[in-house]
C-alpha cells in the first residue's frame, strides 16, 4: 500500500508540473530562510557555553545611585577580588583581569601589536579555553610567563614549538611562553591573543594606591560559584559590600551571569532591559513568519485544486476506504513533498553560506554528522510536512461520494472560506516584516546623519605608547612642518569613546544631587583638532600656564549644573579645584543613539592614550598617510605604525543595527516573494477555473478592465483584510521597538498605508498578469465543449 500511495503521489507531482514546482519552491525557499536565520540565532544563544561550568561563572558589576537615574557598570573596586574571596563560602573563586587592551610583542626580528589581557592564575583555571600545550594550572604561576593563542604563536615563531620561546612584552617585559591556547571560538565574549600574570601589571604605583580603594571603580573582576549556587542568593549577600566600606557610597554589587553576557547586557536606571535577546526572539518569530507563509502556499493550492482529486477521493471512498486512511494519504504526500523541499532547502543554504557568513561575519555550518543534525532534519520534515498538510487532508477527505461522483461537489462560501483566512494571514506577515524593515532602516538613517559636533573627515587617531609620549611634540611638529597635518592633539581617548567618568561638586550644588560626569583628559589643540565648537569662553592655550587647573564643560555638563554663566566657576574634583575657562558644544562621544552625556575635559599633555591627527585635504590620501608613517617609524621604532579612521570608528558603532537591518531587510523581500510566488499558483488557477465564464463575459461585450476588476476585487479584499489586521500591531510593535533608544526617529503616519500599497500593488500585479493571460484565449476555444 505505501509503494501505491508513493505511486500516486509522484503521478500527482507530474500530471501538475506548475503547481508542484511553485510548492516545491515556496516551501523549499521558507525552509531555507527558517534555517539560516537559525543558524544565526543558536549562534547568538550558545555564546560563552563552551566553558563547562558556564552556568556559574559570572562578572562582578555595580548599580551607582545617581540623583537622575541609577547606571550599571562592569568596572569595580580593586579590594572586591581579594575580599570576595573569602567573604562568602558559595563564592568557590575570584580572578581579576586589566581590560582588553592592544600590547606590543617583539621575537626576534618579529614585532606585532594584539589584543592581551593581563589576569590573576586563577582565571584560567575558571574559564575553560581549550590548550593546545600546557595546562590551565601552571601556565601563570610565574610572574615571567605568557600564554598565547595558536594564531599569535604562528605569527611570532612560524613553525617552531612555542613553548618556552621568549617574547618581549612592550619593550620593557622578557617573558616565557608557558601555554598555547587554541584560538578562541567565534561565540566567545573573550577577544584576546595573548595573557600575561596580573603580578606585572600591578606593579605600577598607581595600582598599588589601589588595593585599598573602595571608592575608586575602575577594574574587571570574575567570580566563580559553587555547584547549585543561585546568582540572585550571591547577590543579595554582596549587596552592600561597597556601601560597607565607603562612606555616603551608594554603590550596589552584583554578579552578572557568562549565559547573559551576549544576550542581556542592556540595564536601564538599574533593571536589566534586555539586549541582543531582544533580535534572537524577534528573528526566530521571523523565521516561524516564513515558515509559515510557505505552508499557506502549500494549504490554499492544495484545497483550490480539491475538484481535480475529488473523483479519486469518491471512488476510493466507495471501494471502502476510510477517512484515517485517506488523511494519512494527504499527509503522506504533503511530508513527501516536505522531504523533496528540506533537501532542496539544504542545497540553498550550502550556496548561501559563503555570502550570509561575510553578511553575518560569522563562521555559520551545519553539522551533518552530528546525531542531532539528523533528528532535527526528520523533526523538521514531518512537522513541516504535517503542519502544511493537515488542513487539506481533513478537508479532502470529508468529500461526500455520491456526491462527488455525480458531478455535485462545489466549494461554496464554506469551502473558500478558509483559504481566504490563510491568504489574509500571509499578507498579515508580509506586512508586518515590510513595517519591521522600513523602521529599522529610518531609525538607522536617522541616528547616522545626527549631528555628532566634531569633524571626522581626514581624522586618524593612534594609539599613544612611553615612546610616543616621548617624542610627541617632535613629531607633531614634523607633521605640520611637513604639509601632513593641519592639527594635531592628544586625548585619553578616542573621540568615539569615553573612558571615564567622575561626579563634581560646586558652590550651590543641592546636597541630594549627584550627577556622573564624563571625563577627557586632553592635550593643547583638542577642540581645534577635532573641530569642535567653543560656546563661551576659552580653550586650552600655552599662553596660560595655569590651565594645569583648568576645565572644559560641554553644553550638557553646564545645564546640568544650572549656573546662570558657568565660565569662571570653580569646580572640585578629586580633593583639587579646577576654573571652568570655557564652554564647548556637545559631542557624541558614547552611543549615537542616547542623549549625550554632561562632560568636563582636563588638560594634561602626559596623560595621552591616544594621538590625533587631522590631515591636510588632500587628492591622495594614501601618499598622506604614507609620509605620516615615515615620521612615526623615525621616531616611534620600537612599535609599528597603526591607525584609524575616526569615520571607521564612528560607523562600528552601527555594525549591530546595520546588520539587524540587514538580515531583516532580506528575509522580510523573501517572505513577500514566498507570498507572491503562492498568489502567483492562486492567481493561475483562479484565472484557469473561470476561463468558461471569461469566456462567455467577453462573447456578451465585456471589456479586459472590467474582468481585470472582477477578477481582482477577491484579491484585494484579502490585501485589505491583512492590512487592517496588521496596522494596529504594526504600529505598536515599532514604537515598542524605537522606546529602547533614547534618541530615535519619529515614525511618519504613512510608513503602514505604504506598506499595505506595496502589498497591494505586488497582488495586483501578478493578478493582472494572470487575468490578461486568461483574457488573450478565443472564446471559442475555451466555449467549444459547451
Amino acid at each position: 500500500m505505501l509503494r501505491n500511495y508513493l505511486k500516486i503521489a509522484f503521478r500527482n507531482l507530474q500530471r501538475n508540473t506548475v503547481y508542484s514546482f511553485i510548492n516545491i519552491a515556496g516551501l523549499a525557499v521558507g525552509i531555507a530562510c527558517s534555517i539560516l536565520i537559525m543558524l544565526w540565532v543558536w549562534d547568538e544563544v550558545s555564546y560563552d557555553r563552551f566553558h563547562r561550568n558556564a552556568d556559574r561563572l559570572g562578572q562582578l558589576w555595580v548599580h551607582n545611585q545617581f540623583s537622575d537615574n541609577i547606571t550599571s557598570s562592569q568596572a569595580v573596586p580593586l579590594p572586591t577580588y581579594e575580599f570576595l574571596k573569602t567573604y562568602d563560602s558559595r563564592i568557590k573563586n575570584t580572578s581579576i583581569a586589566h581590560w582588553p587592551y592592544q600590547h606590543l610583542l617583539t621575537s626576534k626580528e618579529t614585532k606585532i601589536s594584539k589584543f592581551g589581557q593581563f589576569v590573576t592564575p586563577e582565571f584560567l583555571e575558571m574559564f575553560q579555553f581549550e590548550f593546545a600545550k600546557g595546562s590551565a594550572s601552571t601556565a601563570l604561576k610565574d610572574a615571567s610567563s605568557i600564554v598565547v593563542t595558536e594564531s599569535l604563536a604562528k605569527s611570532l615563531f612560524g613553525n617552531q614549538d612555542p613553548m618556552n620561546q621568549s617574547i618581549r612584552l612592550e619593550n620593557a617585559y622578557d617573558l616565557k611562553v608557558t601555554g598555547v591556547l587554541k584560538d578562541l571560538p567565534e561565540n566567545s565574549s573573550f577577544d584576546f591573543e595573548f595573557l600575561a600574570p596580573w603580578a606585572i601589571y600591578a606593579t605600577q604605583d598607581w595600582i598599588k594606591n589601589k588595593n585599598d580603594a573602595w571608592d575608586d571603580q575602575s577594574f574587571q573582576v570574575f567570580i566563580e560559584l559553587q555547584p547549585d549556587v543561585e546568582f540572585s542568593e550571591i547577590n543579595t549577600a554582596i549587596k552592600n559590600v561597597v556601601k560597607e566600606k565607603t562612606e555616603d557610597s551608594k554603590a550596589e554589587l552584583f554578579i552578572h551571569p557568562l549565559t547573559d553576557w551576549r544576550l542581556r547586557s542592556s540595564f536601564e536606571n538599574g533593571i536589566q532591559t534586555g539586549g541582543m535577546i531582544d533580535y534572537v526572539i524577534s528573528f526566530s518569530l521571523i523565521a516561524v513568519f516564513i515558515l509559515v507563509i510557505a505552508c499557506i502556499n502549500f494549504m490554499n493550492l492544495a484545497t483550490a485544486r480539491s475538484e481535480r482529486r475529488a473523483r479519486e477521493v469518491g471512488i476510493r471512498k466507495s471501494i471502502g476506504s476510510r477517512r484515517r486512511d485517506l488523511i494519512g494519504q494527504f499527509l503522506g504526500e504533503s511530508i513527501l513533498i516536505s522531504s523533496i523541499a528540506f533537501f532542496m532547502a539544504i542545497v540553498l543554504v550550502e550556496l548561501s553560506l559563503p555570502f550570509y557568513n561575510h553578511l553575518v561575519d560569522k563562521k555559520l555550518a551545519i553539522d551533518y554528522s552530528a546525531p542531532v543534525t539528523l533528528l532535527l532534519a526528520f523533526s523538521f520534515i514531518c512537522i513541516t510536512g504535517i503542519f502544511a498538510g493537515s488542513y487539506p487532508a481533513f478537508y479532502l477527505s470529508s468529500f461526500n461520494p455520491a456526491k462527488v461522483l455525480k458531478g455535485k461537489l462545489h466549494a461554496g462560501r464554506n469551502g473558500t472560506a478558509p483559504r481566504k483566512i490563510l491568504v489574509s494571514l500571509q499578507f498579515f506577515f508580509s506586512i508586518m516584516l515590510l513595517v519591521g524593515m522600513a523602521g529599522i532602516y529610518m531609525q538607522t538613517n536617522y541616528v547616522k546623519n545626527r549631528e555628532t559636533g566634531y569633524d571626522r573627515e581626514n581624522m586618524i587617531t593612534i594609539t599613544s605608547n612611553e615612546e610616543l609620549n616621548k617624542n610627541y611634540k617632535t613629531i607633531k611638529e614634523q607633521l605640520l612642518s611637513l604639509g601632513i597635518a593641519q592639527s594635531v592633539t592628544t586625548a585619553s581617548s578616542p573621540i568615539t569613546e569615553i573612558y571615564g567618568n567622575n561626579t563634581l561638586e560646586w558652590s550651590g550644588k543641592p546636597a541630594d544631587q549627584e550627577i556622573l560626569f564624563s571625563r577627557v583628559v586632553t592635550g593643547y589643540d583638542y577642540s581645534k583638532t577635532m573641530g569642535i565648537n567653543m560656546i563661551d569662553g576659552r580653550d586650552f592655550s600655552e599662553d596660560f600656564k595655569s590651565d594645569s587647573s583648568a576645565m572644559l564643560l560641554n553644553r550638557a555638563a553646564a545645564d546640568a549644573i544650572g549656573a546662570e554663566n558657568p565660565v569662571g566657576m570653580e569646580i572640585k574634583l578629586w580633593s583639587n579645584t579646577w576654573k571652568v575657562v570655557g564652554i564647548i558644544d556637545d559631542v557624541v562621544m558614547a552611543s549615537p543613539f542616547k542623549d549625550v552625556q554632561p562632560g568636563f575635559f582636563l588638560l594634561n599633555p602626559d596623560w595621552a592614550e591616544e594621538i590625533m591627527v587631522r590631515l591636510v585635504k588632500t587628492n591622495d590620501l594614501n601618499e598622506t598617510v604614507t609620509k605620516m608613517e615615515s615620521v612615526f617609524k623615525t621616531l616611534n621604532p620600537s612599535y609599528p605604525f597603526e591607525y584609524h579612521f575616526v569615520d571607521e570608528q564612528f560607523d562600528k558603532k552601527f555594525s549591530s543595527i546595520n546588520l539587524i537591518g540587514t538580515l531583516a531587510s532580506l528575509f522580510a523581500i523573501l517572505a513577500i516573494f514566498i507570498t507572491c510566488l503562492g498568489l502567483f499558483g492562486l492567481a493561475t488557477f483562479t484565472a484557469e477555473q473561470r476561463t468558461k465564464e471569461i469566456g462567455i463575459r467577453k462573447v456578451m461585450g465585456a471589456s479586459t478592465i472590467s474582468l481585470i476588476s472582477l477578477l481582482s476585487k477577491d484579491f484585494t479584499r484579502l490585501v485589505l483584510v491583512g492590512f487592517v489586521l496588521a496596522a494596529p500591531l504594526a504600529w505598536w510593535g515599532l514604537n515598542a521597538y524605537l522606546e529602547r533608544y533614547t534618541y530615535r526617529v519619529t515614525i511618519s503616519w504613512w510608513i503602514i498605508p505604504a506598506a499595505g500599497l506595496v502589498s497591494l500593488a505586488l497582488t495586483l500585479l501578478i493578478v493582472i498578469s494572470q487575468t490578461l493571460k486568461a483574457t488573450a484565449i478565443n472564446p471559442a476555444e475555451s466555449l467549444r465543449s459547451e
